[in-house]
């Protein structure tokens, strides 16, 4: 007979008094923070916040944890802050000394935490576990010898947007500018008794009789983006006339619309310019009206010709990933390599002997910095062709093979950290939110020299 408790039986009074928790040791978060060199990472942290001044200062380790969870687990705010009430195992790591079902703090403390922490605070918390790393920390004695292996590569960390198409940016902007022109409305409703026409309903039909379209031609798209553009162009017309019977003062609404107005005055010239010139390209294009800093970086990759997001250029060794840039405007990644071998020196101590990268980086200036501090890269040598042994091809090919690896890694830290979706909204809370997501990459990779499957 199968053993049941009845709804009418289970007591919650009960089970919270007399319940005795029995915790498991091997349980993985109780070995991770038994492993993670917490006051170190609370030092760093203390250069952002004080942690003896303030009312009621949250506990650093706890603030550290919950990042760890939530990008461990890609949980959102509210989530993670739930999950570590409910969680007897997640509050052991984080510190506390006894379970405590409310939350530690509130969630929106965490967009604070992102702003104040920046992604210099995460990097720190990356050095700081490769320097505990003892196949990778300089040696007392020190050397200048190259020695090891370097892999780069560059990415796109693509941020958690819609997919940018000029109609849908352009009636966006419409809606947004009727929302404004509302606002206004009611603050110079006495100097303006009727309300400025916007023709909302029918633009709104004309949107969606082109976006429902399958097939749409050309003609027709240009059409109906002609017909949103001049709507917008009225819509701005209208806000200028209201804020000028406001007699210049001070922009009368929230921050938020004053922001979106800019925004949209830059994207409606941009867009114009684009329709004027039957263009689909111009500078520092705007394809978020909510985060105007995301530019599309064109990659070629199979069914991802353009990805939306920052780029990043990463390097990998030890089994640490590390970035030595994060740019919302394209570039040339090749830039980046002198950068990376002089960080791989100042956090092993020596140049890597060789390093791992694909062709876009093995352009003169950098073969010539290599070979000046004797360091190999996976290129064919320039001129004629040397004559190989098949050992040396071999070689050859197995090395530029291992370039792959950071790939994998790359693939890990987008497909289980979420790396592909950054959904701050802000520059530097994005900035941040990558950060975080490589150090606790890095931190699998740490638990796992230990044995600590994390």
């Amino acid at each position: 007979m199968i053993k049941y408790t009845s709804q009418y039986q289970a007591q919650f009074e009960d089970f919270s008094t007399l319940c005795q928790l029995e915790l498991d040791p091997n349980n993985r978060w109780i070995q991770l923070g038994a492993l993670l060199p917490w006051d170190r990472m609370v030092e760093v942290y203390a250069k952002r916040f004080s942690l003896n001044m303030g009312a009621g200062a949250v506990n650093p380790r706890w603030v550290i944890g919950a990042f760890i969870i939530k990008h461990k687990l890609r949980l959102t705010d509210e989530e993670t802050l739930l999950s570590i009430s409910e969680n007897p195992y997640m509050q052991f790591f984080l510190g506390l000394e006894a379970y405590r079902p409310k939350q530690l703090f509130s969630p929106t403390l965490f967009v604070e935490l992102r702003k104040r922490l920046g992604e210099e605070t995460f990097d720190e918390f990356s050095r700081t576990l490769i320097t505990l790393s003892e196949d990778i920390a300089p040696s007392s004695g020190g050397t200048d010898t190259p020695k090891g292996k370097l892999k780069i590569d560059a990415t796109v960390a693509a941020q958690y947007i819609r997919y940018p198409t000029d109609l849908s940016l352009v009636n966006e902007a419409r809606v947004k500018t009727e929302r404004i022109i509302d606002e206004l409305w009611k603050l110079v409703k006495d100097q303006l008794p009727v309300k400025p026409r916007t023709y909302r309903k029918k633009a709104h039909k004309r949107y969606l009789s082109q976006s429902k379209k399958r097939k749409a031609s050309k003609a027709s798209l240009r059409k109906a983006l002609r017909y949103l553009l001049n709507c917008v162009e009225r819509n701005l017309g209208h806000i200028d006339g209201m804020l000028d019977l406001l007699d210049g003062r001070v922009f009368p609404l929230a921050h938020k619309y004053q922001r979106q107005l800019w925004v949209i005055h830059t994207l409606y010239e941009q867009q114009r310019g684009m329709y004027d010139a039957d263009s689909r390209r111009c500078d520092d294009r705007i394809v978020s009206i909510s985060q105007p800093h995301v530019r599309p970086i064109v990659r070629g990759k199979t069914g991802k010709r353009v990805e939306f997001g920052a780029k990043l250029g990463l390097s990998l060794f030890g089994g640490y990933l590390t970035h030595q840039t994060i740019s919302w405007d394209a570039y040339n990644e090749a830039s980046d390599l002198q950068g990376q071998a002089e960080t791989h020196r100042l956090l092993s101590g020596h140049y890597p002997e060789l390093i791992q990268c694909d062709k876009i980086y093995h352009t003169n200036d950098n073969r010539s910095w290599c070979t000046e501090r004797g360091i190999r890269l996976t290129a064919l040598p320039k001129g004629p062709k040397p004559k190989l042994s098949a050992y040396e091809k071999k070689k050859q090919r197995d090395e530029y093979a291992e370039r792959n690896h950071i790939e994998g890694r790359i693939g890990n830290a987008k497909q289980a950290l979420s790396l592909n979706q950054i959904k701050a909204k802000l520059q530097d809370t994005s900035e941040t939110w990558i950060a975080a997501t490589l150090f606790v990459l890095n931190l699998s990779a740490f638990a796992a020299r230990s044995g600590v499957t994390f």
